[in-house]
């Protein structure tokens, strides 16, 4: 198992007691980006393009629902109404 990092927060506990804990860093939540499959840290403070690692991967992602490359099945076809 890698090591990671501790930090030390404040913790108030039942109002009244207040003390300090050591959190590991690496215990904190991370996603995979759905395109390029790295890991990305869940904190979008962090990173805007949350579920994504970067701009460049929520790009391609439009481009595939914009080409249609991404299907929601549904009960009734959608009628073009130009047709």
């Amino acid at each position: 198992m890698k090591a990671g990092k501790y930090l030390t927060c404040a913790r108030i506990n039942n109002g009244d007691n207040l003390r300090q804990e050591s959190v590991n860093e690496s215990s904190k939540k991370h996603l995979k980006c759905p395109i390029c499959k790295s890991q990305v840290e869940a904190d979008r403070a962090k990173n805007s393009f949350l579920p994504f690692c970067s701009e460049r991967c929520q790009t391609i992602d439009l481009g595939k629902w914009l080409d249609g490359k991404y299907v929601i099945e549904g009960d009734e076809p959608i009628s073009d109404p130009e047709q």
